[in-house]
């Protein structure tokens, strides 16, 4: 599902934020990738989102070698890739409901099937009856729950996740693992980077770590 292939890639100014790096993640697997910080883990996640490109090699998202897409096939590409951020990275002016949906008005999906989706996915991450408040009415997990919904609404094969619980204490760092491991068991292939060591060793899925751009284990 994603594969790079000897991939490097040099900032402007000369620094490597990834030194030829190969791995590949299999349909329905999650993975955690972990390593210090600037080791090149948000790098590596920008690559798969096509918001960076390599300077070296290849990478390969469900077949498709990414060199090979154009500015125009990029929509299509993160249509298949959910992302989900740090910092939530919502809309405060708009609510619940306008943020998850966001995706969906973008890709010109209908009203009745916009408002299905949204309302199954805020029910998939515990928020039903929450779609006509302003995201700064909620808690902080549950802002991010926002943002986990706004990723999913758009039945993505692929998720991405960069340090989701890095704002949040220990009981809400779980439920958020917990609820990305209930989507790779329904089919997605989720993939997130993370420096919480202590959390992550009490789930049983593979770990690849990034030492100075490079995979180390």
């Amino acid at each position: 599902m994603i594969r790079f292939d000897a991939v490097s890639k040099r900032y402007p100014g000369g620094r490597d934020a990834l030194s030829d790096v190969s791995f590949e993640i299999a349909e329905r697997q999650m993975v955690f990738l972990t390593g210090h910080s600037g080791a090149g883990k948000s790098t590596l996640l920008k690559l798969i989102m096509l918001m960076e490109r390599p300077s070296r090699g290849q990478v390969f998202v469900g077949g498709q070698n990414l060199a090979r897409l154009g500015r125009r096939q990029i929509p299509g590409l993160r249509r298949q890739v959910g992302v989900v951020f740090q910092n939530h990275q919502l809309l405060f002016d708009r609510t619940v409901y306008d943020n998850v949906a966001l995706p969906l008005l973008i890709a010109g999906l209908g009203q009745k099937e916009t408002g299905r989706r949204v309302r199954a996915a805020l029910s998939k991450v515990g928020l039903s009856g929450k779609e006509g408040q302003l995201p700064i009415a909620l808690s902080g997990g549950e802002q991010q729950r926002v943002g986990i919904a706004r990723a999913v609404v758009n039945k993505p094969p692929v998720l991405l996740a960069d340090e989701p619980t890095g704002n949040l204490d220990p009981v809400l760092s779980r439920e958020i693992m917990a609820l990305f491991g209930e989507f790779n068991q329904v089919g997605v292939t989720v993939l997130i980077a993370t420096h919480d060591l202590e959390l992550i060793e009490e789930i049983d899925h593979p770990k690849m770590q990034l030492s100075a751009g490079r995979v180390v284990s």
